[in-house]
């Protein structure tokens, strides 16, 4: 089993001394109640399970898809095309502010300014393209996401309270979730004025917001739509989807970046991101 890491090209530290106890953790326990064929398989086709109400449950343990090898200077680790590139499934162009436009061209040769970099959060829509896995628990007033990286959680809050008003900016920002059907629509602001979206270095400023509509079309994946208006940064809104494979008979591993963290001092600052399309 390898270690689960990013690519160092793509502004993300890799563990560079793995402990031993990395490899003996719960990564091959069942999970339980998993939906099964005729033939016993994983029914990953099965209608995604339900709450006491109604909705759509999305707890599990969720991946990433749309994955490409980096090759050698990513020591061959797959990762996220959309973790470089958010909009790399887009047919039109980010329509980006001209000073964003300026800063992305600075950001993508310049890949020691990323807060990835130095072990910062990165962000609630880098949740989701990120390449470490995320465990989803659904509970009556919230949804909670535990992320492998860094050991961090994100909130959202399904209770009814609004979303605040003057808000202290964070990284994650503020969200609150309401139900169209069997779509969790959640809507966050609140953020950081210095986020990435993605390793070749979109912004996402305080005047965003983001809406996120979230779907458990089956039992073995989640759909998730993100709208990222920011007047600031972007001339109009924009959206992008991406698909979760739900992952089975595993678990999240105890990892923080600086933890044995040996890339940042070999980053070549000058070399532009390979931007996959």
């Amino acid at each position: 089993m390898s270690i689960r890491s990013t690519c160092r090209y793509a502004v993300s530290l890799i563990l560079a001394l793995a402990p031993a106890s990395l490899f003996a953790q719960w990564v091959d326990y069942p999970t339980p109640g998993v939906p099964r064929t005729a033939d016993g398989k994983p029914d990953l086709a099965a209608p995604a399970p339900r709450g006491a109400d109604g909705k759509p449950d999305f707890s599990g343990m969720w991946g990433w898809e749309n994955r490409f090898n980096c090759g050698a200077k990513c020591n061959d680790t797959q990762i996220s095309r959309e973790f470089i590139n958010i909009a790399a499934s887009l047919k039109d162009p980010v329509p980006y502010q001209p000073w964003a436009a300026e800063l992305v061209k600075k950001r993508s040769v310049e890949q020691g300014l990323d807060p990835n970099v130095h072990c910062m959060p990165r962000g609630a829509p880098r949740i989701w393209t990120d390449d470490y896995y995320k465990r989803i628990f659904h509970v009556p007033d919230r949804v909670l996401i535990l992320t492998e990286r860094n050991i961090q959680y994100r909130q959202i809050f399904t209770d009814g309270r609004p979303l605040p008003q003057d808000p202290n900016p964070t990284w994650n920002g503020y969200s609150i979730g309401h139900w169209e059907g069997d779509t969790l629509v959640v809507e966050t602001t609140g953020f950081r004025d210095d986020l990435w979206l993605d390793a070749s270095g979109k912004p996402l400023t305080e005047q965003a917001k983001t809406i996120e509509r979230i779907r458990r079309p089956n039992y073995g994946n989640l759909e998730v739509e993100i709208t990222i208006d920011d007047p600031k940064a972007y001339t109009a809104p924009w959206t992008v989807k991406l698909n979760q494979p739900l992952v089975l008979d595993s678990e999240l591993m105890d990892y923080y970046c600086l933890e044995n963290e040996r890339d940042l001092v070999h980053m070549r600052q000058q070399d532009p991101i390979q931007i996959p399309r």
